[in-house]
């Protein structure tokens, strides 16, 4: 299944539901809103800086990572930015495929 990572950065509405709730209340959320769109959340951890969360979840395809991001992002608890995950074998294929390219000015 794809791979996709989400960076998470929570807003002060969302700060207040992690003190309140705790993180694991959190984790246990966001896999539940996972597993609605055929997903699963991989790993899931805190961190210091300007992202909150650093998670990595696999999904059935592009729209399923989509939903579920978007269903979190509209909370407006927390800013999330999606990355989507290729695996060393997608790069290898990717590489041998041919592209046709012309470069500007050519």
């Amino acid at each position: 299944m794809p791979e996709y990572l989400f960076e998470v950065s929570y807003t002060l509405d969302g700060v207040r539901g992690v003190r309140e709730q705790g993180g694991t209340a959190r984790l246990a959320a966001a896999r539940e809103a996972a597993a609605s769109v055929g997903g699963t959340v991989k790993t899931f951890h805190y961190a210091f800086g300007g992202t909150d969360v650093y998670a990595i979840g696999e999904f059935p395809d592009n729209t399923s990572a989509a939903a579920f991001a978007l269903a979190v992002g509209a909370s407006g608890a927390v800013d999330i930015r999606t990355v989507v995950l290729l695996s060393p074998e997608e790069i290898d294929a990717a590489v041998r495929r041919e592209v046709r390219y012309r470069p500007p000015g050519a």
